[in-house]
């Protein structure tokens, strides 16, 4: 429609924004990505390698959003879907871009001896999503799914066109990489005589 009603909405009233967006109001779609704008870069941010990366990953699950806002379940949470589109969209940019690049640290693939999951207690939430970066980006992906997303491993299969026995191999690998960044990056939290693998590179 070349000439469509602009539809008023109440900033405070967020069904009435939503309407408003569906309506195609360009001012409540402003008001709705600066309302999810924070929520959405920090799980762009997690899947992604650069700040550059994140905003591409972000303005284009935004707009798959306006584009399917009409499909959107009022009796669910928003933030939900909109998670749900944000990382679609991030693993669709990783499949599309073939993200497969060597780990920031190289790491030896033999076994790793078993801590305690108190030592992860210990460290920030920032603090371990700032090591999981440092991780492969297939093994960080299904890290981030599972963990923080809450994926099972038969829809991170599907997500990344892989079987679940490969989704599962790298959880455990990826668990291995960040008990060994850990281990690298906050020592202090290890028993004395802790058994320390040796890297075969340094950071990039």
């Amino acid at each position: 429609m070349l000439f469509r009603k602009k539809t008023s909405f109440d900033e405070n009233d967020f069904d009435s924004v939503v309407s408003a967006c569906i309506a195609g109001n360009p001012q409540a779609q402003r008001s709705l990505y600066k309302q999810f704008y924070g929520y959405s870069k920090s799980i762009c941010m997690r899947y992604t390698n650069s700040m550059e990366e994140a905003e591409e990953v972000m303005n284009e699950g935004f707009f798959k959003i306006f584009k399917n806002l009409e499909r959107y379940d009022p009796g669910h949470p928003f933030k939900a879907w909109l998670r749900t589109i944000m990382v679609n969209t991030a693993i669709s940019y990783y499949r599309k871009h073939k993200k497969h690049s060597e780990d920031v640290i190289s790491i030896e693939d033999a076994p790793y001896p078993h801590f305690d999951e108190n030592i992860i207690g210990q460290i920030t939430a920032d603090e371990i999503l700032q090591l999981v970066q440092k991780i492969k980006p297939i093994y960080k992906n299904v890290f981030l799914m599972y963990v923080v997303d809450g994926y099972n491993h038969r829809e991170i299969a599907e997500l990344l066109d892989i079987n679940e026995a490969t989704v599962r191999s790298h959880y455990v690998r990826a668990r291995a990489r960040l008990q060994h960044l850990i281990q690298q990056y906050y020592p202090n939290l290890f028993p004395t005589g802790w058994p320390i693998k040796t890297f075969k590179g340094n950071e990039n």
